[in-house]
């Protein structure tokens, strides 16, 4: 992993790499969080047939081979020039799922038949204008709705060369919203978001909503009640609020909160290893998304790259559940977590 970054630093403008590696404010929540999943331990079991082991497994009905999924990132055609659609080649050809962000380079139409992947949604000040990118999104096959929660304002970022927007192309980010003309307000992102957004936006599009961004099991637990089928449990990569906790710590108690609901359970943040996932999936994880290292993995190798990434973070998972005598997803359980 080290090595891709090392190589993605070289191929990129400065001002997309700060970009692309900056958290908000001093960066605590950013630096902390693969730490985070290497503090925790393990107890593998023993004398468990792993002559075969499968990390097959579905995600809100979607057949995936691995658990390990594409967060939603944007500023992709500035990693690659074909952006989102590379991203989703590569994703495919791993077996995998991509969430496409809702400020993608690319027009959805251009995904279009193409593997499994859910739309991201910023909910803007204006409803209409966020309608039209979700129908966009649906008619292209897009899977479900993935509801960004924690973003009533972005998070404030500080850098000392020139800002990523005075020099990346406007239309290289918000390809599927018909902002010419528009006033500026008018694409913000909204401030008056409430449960009852889940069941507006599962109404509005007729796909399963994913609350993404949630920390506290009493918010997950009003998500499902209002009608989310999923929830995701992100500190946006540390872009949001500084200092809030890391993932790792965060999935324990979200995982108990959520038991016997039915709904289903992500993370995100520092995972950079099939023993991250490993150590996610048996505290209660569904599946885990990667984020930054798709970017990486983006500009240094295209879609080839995408799928060499999450190829190797998915054998890697696949080595350590050996080691930890899970033959497949269902046998990752709580108990092989210490304390």
């Amino acid at each position: 992993m080290d090595t891709l970054v090392r190589e993605a630093e070289r191929c990129l403008p400065a001002s997309v790499l700060t970009y692309y590696q900056q958290g908000a404010g001093a960066g605590l929540s950013a630096a902390e969080a693969e730490a985070c999943w290497d503090a925790v331990r393990l107890l593998p079991r023993v004398l468990r047939d792993v002559s075969a082991v499968s990390t097959c497994t579905s995600v809100l009905g979607s057949e995936v081979d691995t658990p390990v999924l594409v967060a939603p990132t944007t500023l992709q055609r500035q990693a690659h020039k074909e952006g989102e659609a590379a991203m989703l080649r590569g994703t495919a050809a791993a077996g995998s799922l991509v969430c496409v962000s809702s400020n993608a380079g690319v027009p959805f139409k251009t995904l279009a038949g193409s593997a499994p992947w859910w739309v991201q949604a910023y909910v803007l000040r204006d409803r209409q204008l966020t309608v039209e990118l979700l129908d966009r999104a649906r008619e292209a096959g897009a899977r479900a709705v993935v509801l960004t929660a924690d973003t009533p304002v972005v998070g404030q970022k500080y850098s000392t060369g020139p800002s990523v927007w005075e020099t990346v192309p406007p239309d290289h980010l918000l390809a599927n919203v018909d902002w010419q003309g528009v006033e500026e307000t008018r694409l913000e992102k909204a401030a008056d978001l409430t449960p009852a957004t889940i069941d507006w936006l599962r109404l509005t599009t007729g796909l399963p909503v994913v609350v993404k961004g949630v920390l506290r099991a009493d918010d997950a637990r009003e998500c499902v009640a209002a009608g989310a089928s999923a929830v995701w449990v992100s500190n946006h990569g540390g872009r949001q609020l500084d200092g809030a906790v890391a993932t790792a710590r965060a999935l324990r108690p979200v995982a108990d909160a959520l038991a016997g609901t039915g709904a289903e359970l992500y993370v995100d943040g520092g995972i950079r290893h099939g023993r991250h996932a490993l150590t996610a999936l048996a505290l209660g994880a569904t599946a885990v998304f990667v984020g930054r290292p798709t970017l990486w993995a983006l500009t240094v190798g295209g879609a080839a790259g995408v799928q060499r990434l999450l190829t190797e973070l998915t054998a890697e998972l696949a080595h350590a559940m050996a080691l930890a005598g899970a033959a497949d997803i269902p046998s990752l359980t709580r108990d092989l977590v210490s304390g």
